[in-house]
């Protein structure tokens, strides 16, 4: 009676199967050109010291001709996806009919019918969906493909065009980013487990799933065994190899954002077949180094700041029991890795990870963190008395660890991807290069580039702008406005009365010490004192384009603008009054290397030197003694912190001769709020100074240049019987007459200067 109907059913789909292919005939495209093809050369992208970092193309993937791939290699992924591959024309009856009886037996889907010919159509012409019609275009696809391609033809665009998982498309790809080498240099068991992907890369991926990765595996080194490809020997060799995986890259592409912004530039003004198939090569201002060092320390600071919210819990739970097998696969990490763990066992004081293949211990003491345990429902954190590892941790828990020792005794601890974003841009204040831009924690998490197009407030650190106009109209950092309790009537009749951040006066104040410790009431009476045009007219000067409002508010930063606005405003601050424009392509070339643009740095006088100077002299003391003292890396630098109400932003921007960096964070959401007391200073400040410190660590110390017209003065002393004297700086011609020059400055101030 099974067998009636296994035959019953075999005549109906054979009949359908035939109909279906007559009427969809005409309308399957023509493959022909296949024959011919050659990848597009798309456009190539380079960073500044014309590194390759990047391309813009249509096929993804790096093309390697078939003969370039090892054997086993080949052999694999035939004996596991089509054994009869060199057989059949493009559809192999024989294992439809076999797939068909094993289906009905266990009446389910158990195999496919697929041949390597069909999974070809379908990823050169076809679209994912599931639907009777695509099926039979993808069976007539096949059939016209073995008519017109070779069958080696066919297997080096399949091998060239699948996809293995975690961005890899292709064979080569797919090498790299497993086992960190070509594909050409796999040996038989990388070979194994790389043919194992193409079913389900999610699934049997290594890094998602090492038990699951080895049995994929295993049955591939099974198929080959059976297939005659291999012996018996070869097989049990390469199944106990300790095969070891590469370093998988961040989920964070390093240079996503910066090339997705100018994939955008210049498919705007070249068009997107220009740009995909005229092979234009795009020199960049990107500098590698600065890049690299941006990221670590965003996604450093953005950790730091999470934890402080609080323990979320862990990532997930393990599908299998703990005490699964463990594979002999062992990853090459290295100190500061990060990557995620499974719980093996767990005490008060210590727990076991497996991660990344190798067992490591993580200790209370580098999980303490976690003793702030954070109510999901309430988003409230409660600090555990008493804390143990098993109060937040149980076997069989997925979490995230980093390295701080790799090898056989590594020592994990541990950590949580975190939920706040931000963003840094880092440019040269000469030139306008931008050096580094990321844009968030992650660029595959999230493309939203917000550094470019996030307009937050910018809080205190919109200051400078105030102070700048009052520099340039009569005022000197020795200016003293009455830092007291004041109040304003607005338009609606309510009266408005502005706070500092400590809820304290300090009476009557310097300008220089009103800017350094960022007293909101001294920064409103001075644009009352200035007259609100004279700020306006300065920042559209300096770059800031957003529109701002006519009132008081704008002192306390209450107005969005998006980091690299704020910081190309900066630039005028840091090079002498000069404002650059940010530059992110030097030049272009076509495929005949023809230059078609070619972009100079553009600079344009918004303020005066001096003016220029004062304000960068003030903004040093911010570092160092003001709010933003955990932004002092140990050389001459200047910059400034803010933070938005109810810290829902918090950033510092800041400069040294060289490079100005602005940092900025907060959640997406702009309801959240970082928590109290994550100012700028603690929040953002921090990862500025992490990433300035490591991008200047081999460039010598030089300090802020003094232009002409510019004098030094004593205006008091400090101290008792041997009282230091205490210096400022003047305009020439405005120093009071009460104070006598102490002497006339040209070249380079002092580094200790006071």
């Amino acid at each position: 009676m099974r067998l009636k109907a296994i035959i019953f059913i075999s005549i109906v789909l054979i009949g359908i199967l035939t109909g279906g292919y007559i009427a969809i005939a005409t309308g399957v495209p023509s493959v022909s050109e296949l024959k011919q093809y050659r990848t597009l050369p798309g456009t190539k992208v380079y960073a500044d010291d014309d590194t390759l970092i990047g391309e813009f193309k249509i096929e993804k993937g790096v093309y390697v001709p078939l003969n370039q791939m090892p054997n086993n290699l080949k052999n694999a992924v035939i004996a596991v996806e089509d054994s009869r591959f060199m057989k059949h024309k493009g559809i192999d009856y024989i294992g439809i009919g076999r797939a068909l009886v094993t289906d009905i037996l266990h009446a389910s889907i158990k195999e496919g019918g697929s041949t390597i010919t069909q999974q070809l159509a379908k990823v050169l012409f076809l679209s994912p969906e599931k639907t009777i019609k695509r099926k039979l275009r993808e069976v007539q696809l096949a059939v016209k493909l073995e008519n017109e391609l070779t069958k080696n033809e066919i297997l080096e665009l399949y091998l060239n065009k699948v996809y293995f998982g975690h961005g890899a498309h292709g064979v080569e790809m797919a090498s790299r980013v497993y086992f960190g080498k070509s594909v050409r240099d796999l040996n038989l068991a990388e070979a194994a487990l790389i043919a194992g992907l193409v079913k389900a890369p999610n699934t049997y991926s290594p890094y998602n799933n090492l038990v699951r990765a080895k049995e994929r595996q295993e049955t591939v080194l099974m198929r080959m065994k059976d297939e005659g490809y291999i012996t018996a020997a070869q097989q049990t060799a390469a199944a106990r190899h300790q095969i070891t995986l590469s370093s998988l890259r961040s989920q964070t592409d390093s240079y996503g954002y910066f090339l997705e912004y100018v994939r955008q530039q210049v498919e705007l003004k070249y068009g997107t077949e220009l740009v995909y198939k005229g092979g234009l090569k795009i020199y960049t201002t990107l500098d590698r180094r600065a890049q690299a060092q941006a990221q670590r320390a965003l996604q450093d600071g953005l950790r730091d700041v999470d934890k402080r919210r609080g323990w979320r819990g862990p990532a997930g739970k393990k599908e299998k029991t703990p005490d699964d097998k463990e594979p002999k696969v062992a990853f090459s990490a290295s100190t500061g890795d990060i990557s995620t763990g499974v719980v093996q066992s767990v005490k008060q004081k210590e727990a076991t990870v497996v991660a990344r293949g190798i067992k490591a211990k993580l200790n209370i003491k580098d999980a303490m963190w976690a003793s702030n345990i954070l109510d999901k429902k309430t988003g409230r954190a409660t600090v555990k008395k008493n804390f143990r590892l098993t109060d937040i941790l149980n076997p069989g828990d997925i979490i995230w660890v980093k390295f701080l020792t790799a090898g056989k005794e590594a020592i994990v601890s541990l950590e949580q991807e975190p939920e706040v974003e931000g963003s840094l841009v880092s440019l040269d204040p000469e030139t306008g290069y931008v050096r580094a831009v990321t844009g968030g924690f992650s660029f595959t998490k999230s493309e939203y580039n917000r550094a470019l197009l996030a307009k937050r407030q910018p809080g205190s650190s919109f200051k400078p702008v105030i102070f700048a106009a009052a520099l340039e109209h009569g005022f000197s950092p020795a200016s003293v406005i009455n830092d007291e309790p004041v109040s304003y009537r607005g338009a609606n009749g309510e009266s408005w009365k502005p706070e500092n951040y400590d809820k304290k006066f300090m009476g009557p104040t310097r300008l220089r010490e009103a800017l350094a410790y960022s007293r909101n009431i001294v920064t409103v009476k001075l644009i009352e004192a200035l007259g609100i045009d004279k700020v306006l007219n300065l920042a559209k000067e300096i770059g800031i384009e957003t529109d701002l409002p006519r009132d008081f508010t704008i002192a306390l930063g209450s107005t969005g603008v998006t980091p690299l606005e704020l910081t190309a405003a900066y630039s005028a601050f840091a090079n002498g009054g000069m404002k650059v424009k940010p530059v992110w392509i030097k030049y272009i070339t076509d495929s005949r290397d023809s230059v078609l643009e070619d972009n100079e740095p553009e600079t344009v006088a918004a303020m005066s030197p001096q003016a220029s100077f004062l304000l960068t002299s003030m903004l040093q003391d911010v570092i160092k003694y003001g709010t933003g003292t955990r932004a002092n890396i140990g050389r001459p630098a200047a910059g400034k912190t803010g933070t938005s109400n109810d810290f829902k932003d918090a950033w510092f921007i800041g400069y040294t001769p060289e490079l100005i960096t602005c940092v900025w964070v907060g959640y997406d959401d702009m309801r959240r709020t970082l928590g109290h007391g994550e100012t700028g200073g603690r929040a953002a400040a921090p990862i500025w100074a992490r990433y300035m410190s490591s991008v200047l660590s081999d460039t010598p110390a030089t300090d802020f240049t003094v232009p002409e017209g510019i004098e030094q003065v004593v205006i008091g002393r400090v101290g008792g019987l041997f009282s230091a004297p205490v210096y400022e700086y003047f305009k020439e011609g405005t120093v009071p007459e009460l104070i006598a020059p102490a002497k006339s400055l040209r070249g380079v101030v002092e580094a200790d200067h006071d």
